[in-house]
């Protein structure tokens, strides 16, 4: 029982930490992607080059 008043606390605060960095990345637009896979995916342009 007295490793529970422990790993308690530091399971919250990790969870709450991972938590922010989404709400961080969130409000950074880092998900948006305007021109995305689903888009590229249905053009009729081929590239002989792709990128490396």
């Amino acid at each position: 029982m007295d490793s529970l008043v422990i790993l308690i606390p530091v399971s919250l605060i990790l969870g709450l930490t991972g938590l922010g960095f989404f709400v961080w990345t969130l409000r950074n637009r880092q998900y948006d992607d305007p021109k995305g896979d689903a888009e590229r995916i249905l053009s009729t342009e081929w590239d002989e080059r792709p990128k490396r």
